[in-house]
């Protein structure tokens, strides 16, 4: 679990909230999957969203808060928790019915929502892909030095190693984009996941059987994501195609995976350039 010691932390008003509070963005898949979980859930919390495009996740503010300045993050009578899937094992304990991750499945759900988060620097590869461009990339030079040099720069009170993973990510696509070989690397490991989940998903209904747990909050948001850059989701694996249909329709799910209409014209655009250049995900690496 990474939980944030005080020493970590600069922004000390936090430290004084009461109840739940969760910092988050509309568009970030973890802070998706972390306000679906809440839905389910039903749990009662404050809402802070983080503006990532006017970059309020590098502000001096946020960085006190949590220094690798990612969303979402848990606020919890005073207790700050960062990363998303330890926010939610997290939760799960502090709020166990209904359940998501039963008991008989907690070592599974958590091996898998630990390969899944392994995944989470290829699906940035493929939105960046489609999102981004080189010459405008989201994070600038001085974005990266204020980053690396703003907040604590410690997690659990030693030097944090994913500061310097986050600067390089965006460093490297801003010389660079995101190339042909990466690309294929990273949507090729989601066609090796995504065929083990539709051999489970043959004869049930959820990806562990016949109740909903946290690796299909997971991987819904996952999916969601992937077709949105391009990736032949139903073509390639029919029954989470099915899953995704039935899954995304849910109300707690539904009104947290809408996009707002000009990202999905951006989108529908990148993606019409991408066919006429033969540079769709299909074309690239599945043709």
């Amino acid at each position: 679990m990474v939980q944030l010691l005080e020493c970590d932390i600069q922004t000390k008003e936090v430290l004084n909230w009461t109840g739940l509070h969760v910092l988050h963005a509309p568009m970030s898949s973890c802070s998706q999957k972390l306000r679906i979980f809440l839905n389910l859930k039903g749990l009662q919390w404050t809402s802070h969203v983080i503006d990532i495009a006017a970059k309020q996740n590098l502000s001096p503010w946020f960085l006190g808060i949590n220094p690798r300045g990612l969303v979402p993050v848990l606020v919890d009578d005073g207790h700050v928790h960062i990363e998303s899937n330890d926010i939610l094992l997290y939760l799960e304990d502090q709020f166990p019915d209904p359940a998501l991750m039963p008991r008989d499945q907690r070592n599974t759900i958590a091996e898998m929502l630990t390969f899944e988060d392994d995944l989470h620097l290829d699906l940035r590869a493929l939105s960046a892909r489609v999102f981004f461009t080189p010459d405008q990339p989201p994070k600038t030079d001085e974005d990266l030095k204020r980053y690396k040099n703003t907040g604590s720069g410690t997690v659990q009170g030693k030097k944090d190693r994913h500061i310097e993973r986050e600067a390089n990510f965006w460093s490297d696509f801003a010389r660079q984009g995101i190339t042909e070989t990466q690309t294929c690397n990273s949507a090729k490991k989601f066609n090796a996941a995504l065929n083990d989940l539709d051999k489970r998903l043959q004869n049930h209904p959820f990806i562990l059987g016949d109740e909903l747990t946290l690796i299909d909050i997971a991987w819904v948001i996952y999916a969601e994501r992937l077709r949105l850059v391009g990736y032949p989701l139903q073509r390639l694996h029919p029954y989470v195609g099915k899953w995704w249909e039935k899954l995304s329709k849910r109300p707690e799910v539904a009104r947290e995976i809408m996009l707002p209409p000009p990202l999905v014209e951006y989108a529908g655009a990148r993606q019409a350039e991408m066919r006429n250049m033969n540079q769709t995900l299909e074309d690239i690496c599945f043709s």
